[in-house]
């Protein structure tokens, strides 16, 4: 078995925004309560800007700490509860766009807003959970501030874990869409693709929305068909993970191949191909001459490291 780079994640519990650690409390029971937990001297908030989040930096400009503010006058139709930090109420708003100045006059002097996949492999799992979950509720409501019902304008309740139409009294619940992304193996090879329009050499696993009245399995087993023309056995689940971009929950599984051909769907991806453990390990390790690695916070490097070290059995 090939020796993995020093830096290679293989333990599957490390996926981004999905590792074990200190959790946060979502305090569902306290959601009603927001309007007054935000008057509390002790509430902080999660502050975001067109979706990046709000770091702490050092004076070298390098990610320093989490950050997370003591807002006055929070708009409540813009603010959501996440939860509790160590007992103290945790909210999110996103301020909408903001200069730098303005930033630093808000938020003060060492603060800027990054692109939350710039900086996600390098928070701790609550700090992860904690931006996910701003990210991505407060991103349902940006697209979701119209009834699907009846067209009206719907406003937030329930700390924000609930929209309701006054028109027409529906009520709407954030969204998450579901994902399969799979490990298919065959012997020693596993069976990795590329979409266009991906960075140059960039490859990854196969991975395809759940249909409506459709089984994860089942769509392990269509997706794989679809795009790569494989028939698949066997289906095992490995590991999940939220990717707040916008809402997703990407959930891996590993699939046996039943046959090599590949019947590749120009649609649905630009090229599939086999690779060896041995030829995976080097696109992991980066030093490959012709493919590259999915990113350090995907599922898929995850997934992938996982089978290279043996983490993971193949089919």
């Amino acid at each position: 078995m090939p020796t993995p780079a020093p830096d290679l994640v293989s333990d599957l519990a490390s996926i981004t925004f999905a590792s074990p650690g200190q959790r946060l409390d979502r305090a569902y029971a306290r959601r009603p309560e927001m309007a007054q937990l935000a008057t509390l001297p002790e509430t902080r908030t999660v502050a975001l800007s067109e979706g990046r989040i709000a770091v702490a930096l050092d004076a070298d400009k390098r990610l320093c700490r989490w950050h997370r503010s003591r807002l006055a006058g929070l708009d409540p139709i813009e603010t959501v509860f996440l939860g509790l930090e160590d007992e103290s109420p945790l909210l999110a708003t996103d301020l909408g766009p903001l200069t730098e100045e303005q930033a630093q006059a808000l938020l003060g002097e060492h603060v800027k807003f990054i692109d939350l996949r710039s900086i996600s492999p390098e928070l701790s799992a609550l700090d992860a959970e904690i931006a996910a979950t701003a990210r991505a509720l407060l991103g349902w409501h940006a697209r979701h501030r119209f009834c699907s019902v009846c067209g009206a304008p719907s406003g937030i309740e329930d700390g924000g874990w609930r929209r309701r139409c006054p028109a027409c009294g529906a009520t709407h619940f954030p969204r998450v869409d579901p994902v399969v992304i799979m490990l298919v193996t065959r012997e020693d090879h596993v069976l990795i693709g590329r979409q266009k329009g991906w960075p140059p050499g960039l490859h990854s696993l196969l991975a395809g929305y759940i249909e409506p009245g459709e089984t994860p399995e089942d769509a392990v087993r269509r997706e794989v068909m679809e795009e790569a023309g494989v028939p698949i056995g066997r289906v095992d689940y490995l590991a999940s993970q939220p990717w707040p971009f916008p809402s997703t929950l990407m959930i891996g599984y590993r699939a046996e191949a039943l046959d090599w051909p590949l019947l590749v769907d120009p649609v649905e991806l630009e090229g599939a191909e086999w690779v060896s453990r041995a030829e995976m390990a080097r696109v992991l390790a980066g030093d490959h001459e012709r493919l590259a690695s999915p990113r350090r916070d995907a599922i898929a490097r995850s997934m992938l490291a996982a089978w290279v070290t043996g983490e993971v059995a193949g089919f």
